[in-house]
């Protein structure tokens, strides 16, 4: 290598490390934005409690990432979050269990698959908000005692509003992800 090369390469790997922590907090405010939504979007717009963000951004992220373990800190990060805005009746770590749980199954799928195709992305994205809302509801049962209904014909209409919402909703984020290659 020369001189010239050493530069450009210094200069592009310090480009990318800003981008990346750009990135990195873009992430962390939609991630907020997310949360916050889900509990103050359906008084806005009634009608809108299926939508599931700070989920369909943790299977965004597990799949993207292909790293369990920061999949599984991102899917904890977003489950206490959103356990700290939910009712006082549920317990702190309901939603944490669940979505880390999420987050490290979406990586280990990820390593097996091409997720970068639209259909397995929606596939993957229904599936993961179907064993959210099923795990949720055990957990809810088993833990905590609590005699909760679960419909699952409901469930599943509701994962495939969610997996319609994560198509452009994964669009957006890819594009993001692409501006600061």
């Amino acid at each position: 290598m020369n001189e010239t090369t050493e530069v450009i390469l210094a200069r592009r790997s310090a480009e990318q490390s800003w981008f990346s922590r750009f990135q990195a907090v873009a992430l962390l405010a939609i991630t907020m934005l997310a949360i916050i939504g889900k509990f103050y979007l359906p008084r806005l717009l009634p009608h809108t409690e299926w939508l599931e963000l700070p989920l369909l951004l943790t299977v965004y992220f597990g799949l993207m990432r292909r790293s369990q373990i920061q999949a599984l800190f991102f899917g904890a990060f977003v489950g206490l979050a959103e356990d700290s805005l939910s009712p006082a009746n549920i317990p702190i770590g309901m939603y944490g269990i669940t979505k880390t749980l999420v987050g490290y199954f979406a990586a280990s799928v990820s390593l097996r698959f091409n997720v970068e195709t639209r259909l397995m992305r929606f596939v993957l994205s229904f599936f993961f908000f179907f064993f959210h809302a099923f795990f949720y509801w055990a957990m809810r049962r088993a833990l905590l005692g609590q005699i909760v209904p679960f419909n699952p014909q409901d469930k599943l209409v509701d994962g495939v509003l969610n997996a319609i919402v994560a198509l452009p909703l994964f669009a957006i984020l890819d594009r993001m992800k692409l501006s600061g290659s």
